[in-house]
């Protein structure tokens, strides 16, 4: 069983640092096996960005990570209401409207 725990302070920290590689580490841990308890996690720790670096790194996962990463990263700038970067992810098909427009 998952050291739940000790994985989610790890993805805590990477977070609050905002380097790109932590945000790249975070990332990482976003795919089709990602169980809820980690992808619920990420979607709360990546709201603890506040680098320049860190926020330019999601953003570059907006357009350019996978689907699911895309997915949070959406979630994140819906909540930051950051509508210009949502719309422009939504117009170019990266996100359906259920995602890009929910919060």
């Amino acid at each position: 069983m998952k050291n739940y725990t000790g994985y989610f302070n790890v993805l805590k920290h990477h977070c609050l640092a905002g380097a790109s590689a932590d945000i790249d580490a975070v990332m990482a841990e976003l795919d089709n096996n990602t169980d809820l308890p980690t992808t619920r996690a990420i979607d709360f720790f990546l709201s603890l960005v506040d680098s320049e670096e860190g926020i330019k790194r999601i953003e570059y996962y907006l357009f350019n990570g996978s689907q699911i990463q895309r997915n949070y990263c959406t979630l994140l700038f819906a909540r930051r209401n950051e509508w210009k970067l949502v719309n422009r992810a939504y117009e170019m098909g990266l996100v359906d409207k259920t995602q890009a427009y929910s919060r």
